[in-house]
């Protein structure tokens, strides 16, 4: 049987009497290959290297969250707040919380010149961040902190105070 595209395989000197410089092909038996098995293994490794992955994903981007929130609660809020106790002479009261930033509290429309902020967001586990004037933490500034993974007022909380 003749081979349909003898220019995919490479040629060879044919070894002839004349020296006239025929070539022949290679057969295509002749090349070698991977097994069944070889290529079953390569993809039981890759399988595992993925399902390893797949599973520490969490511990590699969970430090994220963490690192979010600090950056909320030490240095973007910082600017607004700021602003806030320039214009009105001090800055909003815990009852009035990080929403005077977004809306005037009652008493100070007057000297109110925001919004200070677009939108108040949640921190990375979807809770509302948390503000204190005067501050426990901070006695003689404010508090801003998020509640951390738990939700609850606790060690791991995250703050402008660290």
């Amino acid at each position: 049987m003749r081979n349909r595209f003898p220019d995919l395989l490479p040629a060879t000197r044919k070894n002839s009497d004349s020296g006239a410089g025929e070539f022949e092909f290679a057969s295509p038996r002749g090349v070698a290959a991977f097994s069944l098995i070889e290529i079953l293994i390569v993809l039981a490794i890759i399988a595992l290297l993925a399902g390893v992955v797949i599973i520490n994903i969490e511990g590699i981007f969970g430090g994220g969250q963490a690192q979010t929130a600090e950056i909320f609660v030490t240095s973007s809020v910082k600017a607004p707040l700021l602003s806030f106790k320039i214009h009105t002479g001090n800055y909003p009261t815990t009852a009035e919380g990080l929403a005077a930033l977004k809306t005037a509290p009652a008493g100070k429309q007057a000297k109110w010149k925001g919004p200070y902020v677009d939108s108040m967001p949640d921190d990375p586990w979807g809770n509302p961040y948390k503000y204190r004037f005067p501050g426990v933490k901070n006695p003689k500034g404010y508090d801003c902190y998020s509640l951390g993974p738990d939700g609850t007022e606790s060690a791991d909380d995250i703050g402008n105070w660290q």
